[in-house]
């Protein structure tokens, strides 16, 4: 059985779903790859070093003469619509802003895995590509504040005088907020945090944040995930935090819901309190935004309250992409290990009494396991006339990543 890796076809997406040193681990399962010309150029990854490791190198990847896709964004609706029937495809998928994609996944009777929807356990740690995605984006975003901040990050004592740290506030905690502090803090800044979670304070505290504690109710989901808050405790956390943002010269926000919009946490009132010259990161930017009125790779510019200066707004995108080696090889080796999953002597075949195969599961013998997904394409089904597509059973994700709203 072939693996198929293609270039992505979104503009500015550099990632890749296998490297050279993944290949080898996929050839060592008795798999074949088929990696299209160039697919890990712009991730430092050339053709040859694939074809060191015994890839096979094709000029253009016909999607419907392999058995297993692997690929980084979601893939179109043509693209699914190409794929032969029992094909299994692996990567991102974004199920509920990608419905068109899913319905011709189902249609296609092709086995679809989420790695959204891979389960928060300790034996699928290493297939959990969220998380890989998010260290990478959380170091990410520290640095492009530092480059844009008119002020060092550490402290200086000089003979013409001292320079106080930079004052950095990181709102959630999750896997990119604590990469986030961690950056911020290496790079010599005074960090604070603040999550909806209360055990995230002695996490805060471990990678060298002070956690900021706000009078209001826990909201922890299962497997120590946060939950989104309702609209009166999410005024209230607000106006909690108003004062905090005010006081800070860097404010990055990393909350995020998978394939859902980010919660508000940030008004342009509380960004326009900020002292001029202060730099806010918004992470969820292409998800809706933390931040009002923040636009997805744009530079928004917001005067201050008191009209002295003005406060810039960044819109983080394509993050992991920017760092697309490093990424890569992250996110590679999470889609080789939940191939190796699926693997039996050289064969392709998901078990689905495996609670993580089960869980990552988006479409399979034309149906949609999902469930939140099979809803979504239930009502625009309803809404356009469209056939009812079969669903499957699944479980529903209301997890968020970084804990902030």
């Amino acid at each position: 059985m072939d693996v198929g890796v293609a270039r992505e076809s979104i503009l500015g997406e550099k990632r890749v779903a296998v490297t050279p040193e993944s290949a080898r681990q996929l050839i060592g399962l008795g798999l074949g790859v088929v990696v299209e010309a160039g697919a890990g150029a712009a991730a430092g990854y050339p053709d040859a070093a694939y074809a060191a490791e015994g890839a096979r190198i094709v000029p253009s990847l016909d999607v419907a003469t392999v058995d297993v896709i692997a690929h980084v964004r979601p893939l179109d609706p043509p693209a699914a619509a190409r794929l032969k029937p029992a094909t299994v495809t692996v990567g991102l998928a974004s199920p509920s802003s990608e419905l068109p994609t899913v319905r011709a996944l189902a249609e296609g009777r092709v086995t679809a895995f989420a790695l959204e929807l891979v389960p928060r356990i300790s034996r699928a740690q290493s297939m959990d590509a969220l998380t890989s995605q998010a260290l990478v984006t959380g170091y990410r975003c520290v640095l492009e504040a530092a480059i844009r901040l008119p002020r060092f990050f550490p402290l200086y004592m000089t003979a013409a005088g001292t320079i106080p740290p930079a004052r950095v506030l990181v709102l959630g905690a999750g896997v990119a907020g604590l990469q986030a502090i961690g950056t911020a803090k290496r790079l010599g800044a005074r960090v604070s945090a603040n999550d909806i979670r209360p055990a995230s304070a002695d996490e805060v505290a471990s990678m060298g944040g002070t956690f900021i504690r706000l009078d209001l109710e826990s909201a922890e989901a299962a497997g120590g995930y946060a939950r989104e808050l309702g609209a009166d405790r999410a005024v209230l956390q607000r106006q909690l935090l108003a004062p905090h943002v005010a006081e800070a010269d860097v404010l990055i926000t990393t909350a995020a819901v998978p394939g859902r919009p980010a919660p508000l946490l940030v008004t342009r009132d509380m960004v326009a309190a900020m002292r001029p010259g202060s730099v806010v990161v918004d992470m969820a930017a292409e998800s809706g935004g933390n931040v009002e009125g923040s636009v997805a790779g744009v530079d928004v510019v917001v005067p201050t309250a008191d009209g002295s200066g003005e406060v810039t707004v960044v819109g983080l995108k394509d993050a992991a992409s920017a760092m697309a080696s490093d990424a890569s090889r992250l996110y590679a080796k999470n889609v080789a290990n939940f191939i190796a999953l699926l693997t039996r002597e050289g064969e392709v075949h998901p078990d689905f009494d495996d609670e993580v195969v089960a869980g990552a599961c988006l479409t399979h013998d034309g149906g949609v396991l999902h469930e939140p997904t099979a809803q979504a394409l239930a009502a625009l089904a309803a809404a356009t006339g469209s056939p009812v597509l079969r669903a499957g059973e699944g479980r529903e994700d209301e997890e968020i990543e970084g804990g902030a709203g």
